[in-house]
Order: C-alpha cells, then structure tokens, then sequence
C-alpha cells in the first residue's frame, strides 16, 4: 500500500499539486493508513527534484534487526545532523526498524529528546563578554573596599496587582489519603495594578513611592524620581553627603539611560554601576526583593488600587533589615 501511495504522490507533483494538498487528499483516500506528513513531504520532495522510482532504496549489507556497531554509528551520525528527527522519519531514511533505533538512541547512545528550555532573551556573544567584565569589575571594587557592597542603592520598578494567584507551594493542603488531591483553578493577573518605584541599600528602604495611574515612567518622570531619591538620601544617610560616596544601581530601561538621567548622575555627581543587559539575575531587586514582595501578596484579592499600596507599603517595611544584608 506504501508503495501505491508514492505513486500517487508522484502522480500529484507531475499535476503540480502542493505537498499540502497532496497530503490531504491521501488522508481522504487511505484514511489511518495513510503514510505520516513527514513522509509525504519527504518523497513529494523526491519526485519534485527529478525522482522517478517509487521503490525504497536499496541497503544492502546491513543488518537492520539488531543492534549491530554498523547500526549504532549510522545512528549517531544521522543525529549529528538531524537532532530534531522522530524515530519515525529516522526509520524511513535509514531503513532500521523504530524500534532498534529507539533503543540505540536510549541505551547505547544515552540520549534523551528534550524539548527546547524558554529564554527571555538569548545573549550574544557581546552581550556576555560585558556580564563577565562586569562581575569582575565588582569583584575587583570588592576587594579594595569592603564596604563597597553596603554603598551600593538598588533601584526598579515593579507591577502590583490586585489580584496575583497564589504558587502551588502556596496551595498545598494537609489532608488524609481518602480526601483526595486538592483543586486549584487557572486564573491571570488582574488588570487592575498600581507601578511601585523603590530604592534600598544594606540599610533597608530608602525611597518608595507609586506612579500615578495612568502615568508612564518617562525619561522626564524619572529624573524627578532621582531628584526625590538625592534629598530623601541626603537625610537618611548622612554617611552618603560626600561626593561618591554612594553608587546607583538600575537597569537599562530607556528611561534610566536617557540623556537626560546620566547628565543629572554626573553632575551631583552618583557613581552609576554599568548593568549588563538582560541580566536580571545580576540584580538584587529581581531576585530578592520583588519576589519576597510579591510572594506575601499572592492569593489576595484587593478591593482598590489604595488597598494594593497599602498592602504593598506595610510588606516592604516588615522585610527585615538581616535578609537585605545577606543580599548585598
């Protein structure tokens, strides 16, 4: 039956019929005997490129029944080229049985079909030669000051929401084995949040404040943020009043890479500490302080933006001031 469909297939390409097409009208012909989606493109290919015979090729000499060495190095150099092939196809272009090369693949060749792990971004080559000089340039100031990590003022912006679904950890239940497992629904983020702005050192929290609703954090918003942020330091942190005494650290959002912003830090003047891009977990701010933050607030339903920050300004002063100091 294999083979009258490849001479369909052949028939349908010298009619200049798509290999989509094609595929669709075998589906309609053979039903669940039909060949697999690979394997029609695979020989509508053939015959579009000048193929006339419909036979498979001719392997001779290889034994295709066991796990002979002959078998095993074919598969290995098949998967070299082709990581992403199904063991279907595989079986199609080297005329071994699924089966064995399943097994070649697993036992003698250790290798498992993973699916591909999300990225927010993929850094260049650039990219994470200015991650490893940047960690060495701290290392180095570390090694020279050792209160260069406690002068050090973390700054972001994050989302709060008046409705963030709790974790699965945060789910769990303790109950008796004839109860059951518990249910939890998918739910999203409500749309409904307010933007907490805030700036911390070794110390605790220096500056918090909230963008007004409908407000964006413009270059020009910003740099009245930092204003507030120079006064508001100046008068809790006295050991900060000599120039550089204290360095800045953010990420690069546009809006505090503006021309605006850096000519505003060098006159004052504010040591800014260079942030490789698309580093969050080069910032304390993404992997302490947010994620605490946010962690205490999941599972609760807030009734209005004001409870949100109200909720928001009373979980960021219990944080206590030892775990601020394990980060920096």
């Amino acid at each position: 039956m294999n083979k009258e469909q490849r001479i369909n297939i052949k028939f349908c390409v010298k009619n200049g019929i798509s290999a989509t097409k094609t595929l669709q009208m075998l589906k309609i012909a053979y039903g669940d005997n039909c060949l697999s989606q690979t394997q029609v493109f695979e020989w509508h290919r053939r015959f579009r490129e000048g193929r006339e015979d419909v036979d498979d090729d001719k392997r001779s000499g290889r034994s295709t029944e066991t796990m002979t060495a002959e078998n095993i190095e074919t598969v290995r150099n098949f998967v070299k080229i082709t990581k992403k092939s199904s063991v279907r196809f595989m079986e199609m272009e080297l005329g071994i049985p699924k089966t064995i090369i399943h097994r070649i693949l697993i036992e003698k060749l250790g290798l498992r079909k993973l699916n591909s792990k999300f990225l927010p971004h993929r850094l260049t080559d650039d990219q994470k030669l200015n991650r490893i000089g940047h960690c060495r340039d701290i290392i180095r100031e570390t090694q020279r000051d050792e209160n260069f990590l406690k002068t050090i003022v973390n700054g972001n912006e994050t989302w709060c929401f008046q409705y963030d679904p709790e974790t699965k950890r945060q789910s769990s239940e303790w109950r008796s084995l004839d109860e059951g497992n518990p249910k939890k629904s998918r739910l999203e983020k409500s749309r409904i949040k307010t933007m907490l702005v805030v700036f911390y050192d070794s110390k605790g929290i220096i500056q918090k404040e909230f963008v007004p609703s409908g407000t964006t954090v413009t270059a020009e918003y910003y740099l009245e943020v930092l204003k507030r942020l120079v006064g508001r330091v100046r008068r809790i942190r006295p050991e900060y009043r000599e120039p550089s005494s204290w360095r800045l650290l953010h990420d690069n959002a546009p809006a505090h890479r503006s021309l605006i912003v850096t000519d505003f830090l060098t006159k004052h003047p504010i040591f800014l500490l260079q942030h490789p891009p698309y580093s969050p977990d080069l910032a304390p701010y993404d992997y302490f302080l947010f994620p605490k933050l946010h962690l205490a607030m999941k599972g609760n339903r807030f009734a209005s933006i004001e409870d949100i920050q109200r909720s928001t300004t009373s979980n960021l002063n219990i944080i206590p001031i030892s775990d601020i100091k394990k980060v920096d």
